[in-house]
């Protein structure tokens, strides 16, 4: 057979493989994170976060369609699409490894070219294989998530300039250049991480087009492909909106046209400037020039999609992130302006004092006729500043964490020593290599590592989320807790190894590809840990941001393959090193990554993002406003309500959104069944550059204030009630902190907020403290809900929001499943959980009859939210419940409830902190008389517990500090309490048992209690 015939069917051969495993581990609906948001975009075509996906959104709404109907198969259908996209992108992996062996290996004639081909193709097998079974790709390869589209793009792009490479001397073979240059902008309205190939594929070019070839033509090169690079991302993709923003603004400010007239105009004349350039270049014969010019045309036409933006925002669907209708708008959409500035080159450090502010650019907001001035962006000087800042962000914990992670006490100031320690131990080391490792070397497990400081090359313990390759696992003496858990993966080091002696194999052999693949690598991985400078702990762990170098290190792995042929020809005939090579190659990494990942990967029975939205939806009284707060409380809920319509009358608010004009300006409208939010402040009062900031000034005002005339004096217009700040702005102010709301009891219950049974709890007057220095816009607009609702829509809260969103009303909150009722009762002073107390037979009905439970105790894999954020939730809202019950006198209906969590949820153990739920679980089953429930969490804790303390223990043998001493006085005590319960409820066989236990580890950990 020949040879480009094995090939091509060997390449489809992958894509099956590769297809077939993700749609068999497929999520069957949403997923956590950015998913939700997604899915609903590409089902109605709406508008997603910064800085846009349209390209994704529109195929995704493409994949939507085979659901023919049944929306709760949507989520199938567009994870499959990402399943098959990665299944390409496998496909077209195999088909450049192949093509870079090829280049490797001397033609030969006869039967030696046989041995030849096989060997190729094994490479390319091995190498696809390996990178198919890879933990970051399968993650991303069964959910509806941009980085398996993005993925397909790179591994496209890649192939074609390898292809261009093969057949640059043919007429015609610049068209690759021009497919490769109108792919990359398509790739823009999918994912930036494509542009990142275009180092790589110059350098290809260069070699392939340049006669003489020289260290400094090949530093010239480099830094043209950066130049390159720069020129796509910041001058076509950034500086095309910015012009157009300003050609507009001269349109409608000064020739008094309507809005979008100027963009229309620039974009004409920037196509018209191309066509003459392109017409230019053919008469003048000049080649590169016109290719230079196809190139930047076809990136526009690729890019073109993100006129999609615009034109959804105009037609205001319901989820229009930033409502970018207009150029300024869509520039800032573009650029993420929202999420702040990072300083790359130059920057202050953490403990850095401002001494100085600069207005910088004018910016400008869409009027109703023109475009106003909206405010001048501020430039800080700092005291305290240098080249290459890393540890720069002032925000929240992130000074402390600096201090924490560099071991620099409160008054120590941090030098530039201190700033590349923080680069190669945390953002090179923690949120780079680590993720590298996991995919080649292997996985402790699925907890977030990335405040973890062991090294993995010690032999002393573990960490969490840290790496390991298994092997010398057993002298660390690891708890059953890890070693028996799903989401331990050891591989053994073995990709890696091969991954390893491939690369050396290329470097020896064909230097300049191997460099290629060198700086494919590089651009992928460590350049976009320099560009993005995390300056924090992430919500998540960001391995999925590094995928393309891991593809490129799938290369060598692959390559690895022609290695080994190579050693084993010493020893034996070139046809058995092939077939040799191959197959243990095939067994040694492709295969053990699949046996290994499998198991974490088989998302093919989870359910919990969809029905945990469920819940919280259904946990709301009808016509509520339900206010969320960040991505996992809010993406899966729009999901079950824009896609499946759940609970459509429920009017979600997520705060992470209130603060932008734009949201608010949304909440005003009507959305699917849920009328508009009781906002009564016209646009001009909170639009950008309005009230962002109201601070808090001290008027001594005595008693309590009513809410609504708080808000009419932080709203109000009127310059006599505002105040001069330092800056010589006048502007409002919050006079005091202490707000009401006075109740009118017969009318709470008229509306159904309070039933007449419990008319003797309701408050006269509902009084609490506001918790901030200053009203944000999302503060302001909740002030204004409140003031004015008058208790027409019930008033929630996600379980999950920070206490610093509920601005103090934690007092008059109740829990009705997974959500804060907001209820006008009477102060339980005595009660001191406040964040526990319930309403409890409306939570009864809604947990018992009609929560659903997302295949949590049946599910093979559960990921790490539904571990550690929802199982969390599940466990303290059923115990609130119970205990609620037993409080107010119903122990059967509390027994029920303990039964009821005993059916539906898994025994999951987090860490030793954790263990308290599970023992206040055992706590009331003993309350309740159920002896046999009460035992079986005692156990089920002991035994975790105990293979904790016993694992610490070995640590402290060997004088490790891999684990707090905390964590094993807490697990004692936690002993001694399930002990007292045991003796208690007659239990002697567990008391005495228990009681044995606490006597050992006592006198084993003696020396470091004293301490």
């Amino acid at each position: 057979m020949q040879y480009k015939k094995i090939n091509n069917l060997l390449g489809w051969l992958c894509f099956v493989i590769a297809s077939v495993t993700y749609i068999l581990t497929l999520e069957p609906s949403v997923s956590f994170w950015d998913c939700g948001e997604f899915i609903s975009c590409a089902f109605r075509l709406q508008v997603a976060h910064q800085p846009g996906y349209p390209v994704f959104a529109m195929l995704g709404k493409l994949f939507s369609l085979l659901s023919f109907g049944n929306n709760a198969k949507v989520p199938y259908f567009t994870n499959m699409g990402s399943a098959i996209a990665s299944g390409a992108t496998i496909m077209f992996l195999f088909w450049t490894i192949t093509a870079l062996a090829k280049k490797l290996l001397p033609v030969a004639e006869g039967e030696e070219d046989k041995n030849r081909t096989l060997l190729i193709m094994g490479a390319g097998l091995v190498g696809a294989l390996a990178f198919t079974f890879s933990d970051t790709f399968w993650f991303s390869a069964v959910e509806t998530i941009v980085f398996a589209l993005s993925s397909l793009c790179t591994a496209i792009v890649f192939w074609a300039i390898l292809k261009w490479d093969a057949h640059a001397d043919e007429p015609g073979a610049d068209k690759w250049l021009i497919f490769i240059a109108y792919v990359i902008g398509l790739s823009i309205g999918i994912h930036l991480l494509n542009l990142l190939t275009i180092p790589a594929i110059s350098l290809v070019y260069y070699f392939r087009r340049t006669k003489k070839i020289t260290v400094k033509n090949g530093m010239i090169a480099f830094f043209v492909s950066i130049l390159i690079l720069g020129a796509v991302q910041f001058g076509i993709r950034q500086f095309s909106i910015q012009l157009a923003a300003y050609f507009d603004l001269f349109f409608v400010n000064g020739l008094g046209l309507g809005f979008g007239t100027g963009a229309v105009f620039f974009f004409l004349l920037l196509i018209g400037l191309l066509i003459v350039g392109i017409r230019y270049s053919i008469r003048s014969r000049k080649p590169v020039l016109n290719l230079a010019l196809l190139c930047v045309a076809f990136i526009y036409f690729g890019y073109s999609s993100f006129v999609y933006i615009p034109i959804r925002a105009i037609a205001n669907p319901n989820l229009d992130n930033t409502h970018a209708d207009n150029a300024f708008t869509l520039n800032s959409y573009l650029n993420r302006t929202q999420y702040g500035e990072t300083p790359l080159l130059y920057g202050p450090y953490f403990d850095a004092k401002p001494i100085d502010q600069t207005e910088g650019a004018t910016l400008y907001r869409k009027g109703k006729t023109q475009y106003e001035v909206s405010g001048k962006k501020q430039n800080v000087v700092y005291d305290h500043t240098t080249i290459f800042p890393r540890i720069w962000s002032q925000e929240g914990d992130d000074p402390q964490f600096y201090r924490q992670w560099l071991q620099l006490n409160q008054n120590d100031v941090p030098t530039f020593g201190d700033d590349l320690k923080w680069f190669f131990s945390w953002q090179t080391y923690q949120m780079y290599i680590r993720y590298f490792m996991w995919n080649f070397a292997g996985r402790v497990n699925d907890q977030d590592g990335q405040q973890q400081t062991l090294s993995p090359f010690s032999f002393h313990g573990y960490v969490d989320g840290d790496w390991t390759t298994g092997i010398f696992d057993g002298f660390k003496h690891l708890p059953k807790s890890v070693t028996h858990s799903t989401t331990y993966t050891p591989l053994f080091a073995l990709p890696l190894i091969l991954g390893l002696i491939g690369a050396w194999f290329h470097f020896q052999r064909k230097k300049r590809d191997a460099l290629i693949i060198a700086l494919l690598f590089f651009f992928t991985g460590m350049a976009i840990i320099i560009y993005v400078n995390q300056e924090h702990v992430q919500p998540r762990e960001r391995d999925y941001s590094y995928v393309g170098s891991f593809y490129a290190f799938a290369i060598w792995i692959g390559l690895g393959v022609l290695a080994l042929a190579d050693l084993l020809k010493k020893a034996i005939k070139a046809k058995g090193a092939a077939i040799a090579a191959t197959l243990v190659c095939l067994v040694a990494v492709p295969t053990v990554l699949a046996a290994e990942e499998w198991k974490d990967h088989d998302r093919s029975t989870k359910l919990t993002p969809h029905d945990m939205a469920y819940d919280y939806l259904i946990s709301c009284p009808p016509n509520a406003i339900l206010f969320t707060y960040g991505d996992n409380d809010t993406y899966s809920l729009w999901y079950d309500q824009e896609v499946e319509n759940i609970r459509p009358d429920v009017r979600i608010v997520n705060l992470s959104l209130f603060t932008g004009d734009w949201y608010i300006l949304q909440m005003t409208r009507k959305m699917n069944e849920a009328a508009a939010l009781p906002i009564t402040m016209p646009y001009d009062k909170y639009k950008d550059g309005v009230r962002d900031v109201i601070y808090f000034k001290d008027m001594k005002i005595p008693g309590y204030t009513e809410v609504k005339d708080v808000f009419d004096f932080i709203s109000s217009d009127d310059q006599r009630m505002m105040t001069q700040y330092q800056s010589g702005d006048i502007a409002n102010y919050l006079p005091t902190k202490n707000f009401k709301i006075t109740i009118i009891p017969d009318e709470v219950i008229k509306d159904g907020v309070v039933p007449a049974s419990q008319k003797s709890m309701i408050a006269d007057t509902m009084k609490w403290k506001y918790t901030s220095n200053y009203v944000m816009k999302d503060n302001l607009a909740m002030l204004d809900i409140l003031a004015h609702n008058n208790w027409k829509r019930p008033i929630c809260f996600t379980v999950t929001v920070g206490s610093e969103n509920l601005i103090g009303m934690q007092p008059y909150l109740y829990k009705e499943g997974f959500v804060y009722h907001l209820m006008p009762l009477k102060v339980d002073t005595a009660n001191k959980d406040q964040a526990g107390k319930t309403n409890t037979m409306v939570m009864y009905d809604n947990v018992m009859n009609k929560f659903k439970f997302g295949n949590f105790k049946t599910a093979r894999y559960l990921d790490h939210e539904s571990t550690t954020m929802f199982y969390p939730v599940m466990t303290s809202t059923f115990l609130d419940l119970a205990q609620s019950l037993v409080h107010e006198g119903h122990p059967d209906l509390a027994l029920k409830v303990l039964h009821k969590y005993d059916e539906v949820m898994p025994d999951i153990n987090i860490d030793m902190h954790s263990l308290s739920s599970k023992f206040f679980i055992a706590q009331t089953a003993y309350q309740l008389h159920d002896l046999t429930l009460g035992t079986k969490y005692v156990n089920n804790i002991d035994n975790y517990a105990t293979d904790q303390l016993d694992y610490y223990y070995t640590q402290l043998e060997v004088n490790s500090n891999t684990f707090s001493p905390r964590d094993a006085q807490i697990g004692i005590q936690l002993i001694g309490a399930m002990a007292d319960e045991a003796k208690n409820n007659h239990q002697t066989e567990l008391y005495n048992k228990l009681q044995a236990q606490i006597k050992d580890y006592e006198t084993k950990f003696a020396a470091i209690f004293k301490q």
